[in-house]
């Protein structure tokens, strides 16, 4: 496939499809003019050179950040400079650009600490992103702590990633993987997560936002209440970083794992945070380079932490890309855009509200902008397909969160997800072409 020259496509204007649509409603008075809250969209839209694309002949309405998010060109820019200017490994060397790449990389590792709060640097470990993260998790910490007989509890909003690592622990150690239900409106049930609270339960593995539902669980509470008995937290914030602040320490999470490319980062790096104490009793998961300290044929000794996990050679290139995007999305006021992304949201669901036969899954009082819906008559893939015709991307199928969608009675839905650079208008060309698709539109 030839990528094309996105420098060919100058932003294009608002409202120029020929088939643009008029709200049915006048936007609810939560929708934010722009600038009221101190954020514009268009700040952010400038620096994406692939939103300045066509498909289909239309211009690009990227709505599928929940599978991944479109990258500033400082991101690329950074990736390029490092691979023209200073590609080198890491830690041993000697030379001008080991020393480079080195600060490259551990200023990356600083700059996700100070992102997510953390303590200490040390306390944050690169991997190719949260599933790695949760893997590396259970394959450490959970082999050394979790025994036969107990239990690790699980929302059912769960994605599979943040499931099928504990599923698998729990067979292999003769334990128990309790799911967490939900409530009609997609929130975790509170009463029901501290009834099956015990002294078994060794590890409550919770999203700080879901994929699907958007929900955002009171993460703090949960984690209070499960300390009580004595339970580890893992903090699932692949949805959540680039959509709030986040503070681990008050949290009080024992870890917390993300994805860089759902954070404007390149594909393939992540981080995880351990609390240092915790990580310091963890086994190392694989063998190799850079993980160790002594190593002989009579048996070997390991790095401190964070590097006894980080063995071989990292992803160097990726850290680079991921420190670009921290600083990017952190120049911008995360509060305003926390309450500009509010705003769309309120809009996209009334406007959604006007097109016959949809529904949208989830409605809890506190979610991210996350629109997971069905519309009756019209299989998930068809809308996807349909809405791409029209320069609109969307997600459709079960969203690696299967439990999630049947506790909606349904197996599949397409999804329209959210972030910074996404305007009203755009979430109108989405509502005018499914309105077509329904034969209600003009």
């Amino acid at each position: 496939m030839t990528i094309p020259d996105v420098r060919a496509y100058p932003s294009a204007p608002q409202g120029t499809d020929a088939r643009s649509y008029e709200p049915a409603a006048t936007p609810p008075q939560s929708t934010p003019p722009r600038g009221r809250t101190g954020f514009d969209p268009e700040a952010a839209r400038r620096d994406i050179p692939v939103l300045h694309r066509t498909v289909n002949g239309h211009p690009l309405v990227w709505l599928d950040n929940g599978a991944t998010t479109q990258k500033p060109r400082q991101v690329i820019e950074a990736l390029g400079a490092y691979y023209s200017a200073a590609n080198s490994n890491i830690h041993r060397g000697a030379h001008t650009m080991a020393r480079e790449a080195t600060e490259t990389y551990e200023g990356g590792r600083a700059a996700v600490a100070d992102f997510l709060g953390a303590p200490t640097p040390d306390s944050i470990v690169f991997t190719r992103g949260t599933t790695e993260a949760i893997n590396l998790v259970a394959q450490t910490w959970g082999r050394a702590n979790i025994g036969p007989g107990d239990e690790i509890l699980v929302p059912r909003l769960e994605h599979h990633s943040n499931i099928v690592p504990w599923q698998m622990l729990a067979k292999e150690k003769r334990a128990r993987l309790v799911p967490i239900p939900l409530l009609p409106d997609g929130s975790v049930d509170q009463r029901a997560f501290a009834d099956l609270l015990s002294f078994r339960t060794q590890l409550v593995a919770v999203s700080h936002a879901s994929n699907v539902l958007g929900t955002v669980p009171p993460v703090r509470e949960m984690t209070a209440l499960a300390h009580r008995y004595g339970a580890r937290v893992l903090v699932d914030g692949a949805q959540a970083v680039a959509h709030f602040p986040v503070d681990v320490q008050e949290l009080d999470a024992d870890f917390y794992v993300f994805s860089g490319h759902k954070l404007f980062a390149p594909t393939g790096i992540g981080a995880l945070y351990g609390k240092p104490e915790v990580l310091a009793g963890m086994p190392p998961w694989q063998g190799g380079g850079n993980m160790i300290d002594q190593v002989d044929f009579s048996g070997s000794t390991y790095a401190p932490v964070p590097h006894r996990f980080e063995a071989g050679t990292g992803h160097i290139s990726g850290v680079a890309g991921l420190l670009a995007a921290v600083d990017w999305l952190t120049g911008f006021d995360r509060d305003a855009v926390a309450a500009y992304e509010a705003g769309l949201l309120a809009h996209a669901e009334q406007a959604l509200s006007a097109v016959p036969g949809l529904t949208v899954l989830g409605s809890a009082p506190e979610k991210i902008a996350v629109l997971t819906f069905t519309l009756a008559g019209h299989d998930p893939v068809e809308i996807a397909q349909w809405l791409d015709r029209d320069g609109i991307a969307v997600r459709a199928g079960h969203h690696c969160a299967q439990p999630s969608l049947r506790h909606y009675g349904v197996e599949s839905a397409a999804r329209a997800s959210l972030a910074l650079y996404n305007t009203a208008e755009e979430v109108d060309r989405l509502v005018a072409s499914l309105l077509r698709l329904t034969g209600a539109g003009g």
